[in-house]
């Protein structure tokens, strides 16, 4: 049976001490700026994903990630120390996409601002193509109209 509470304090948990351990240092000198933005635990508490993003590079990114690949036992045994589980879980580092996400949308956004002020420019040119008031108006009797009207009477 899985228990979504306990999974979940299991995953702060953990993110919490693997920060913690990531702040006091590791002797990897390949280790950049790194931030753990979020951890996921199994239901069964078998295995934590862990995500983080780097600040830097592409390469200072490929050497961060390969220094957390080496140090995953290490933390590991951090991890088994700090929490009080039978089982310690298994750890896998996995790159974030919030950074390229959100750059994505910032793109996507100013395309659209873009749009939208391209569209209102030529709102403000446009004219109309047929008559500016293209609905069709009660109209008023005159005589013409009184004498279709007599005609239709039996």
């Amino acid at each position: 049976m899985v228990d979504v509470q306990r999974a979940s304090k299991m995953a702060d948990r953990i993110q919490e001490i693997v920060a913690r351990r990531l702040e006091k240092g590791i002797k990897d000198p390949r280790i950049g700026f790194v931030t753990i933005t979020d951890v996921k635990v199994t239901g069964d508490l078998q295995h934590a994903s862990i995500f983080y993003t780097v600040y830097g590079t592409d390469e200072e990114r490929a050497d961060s990630a390969a220094a957390l690949k080496s140090a995953t036992g290490m933390l590991r045994t951090e991890v088994g120390k700090n929490i009080t589980a039978r089982l310690t879980p298994s750890l896998e580092f996995i790159p974030d996409g919030i950074p390229e996400n959100a750059a994505s949308i910032d793109r996507l956004l100013q395309e659209a601002r873009q749009r939208d002020a391209d569209s209102q420019s030529l709102a403000e040119t446009a004219q109309y193509a047929g008559d500016a008031d293209p609905y069709v108006k009660p109209r008023e009797f005159g005589e013409a109209d009184e004498a279709d009207n007599e005609a239709d009477r039996p």
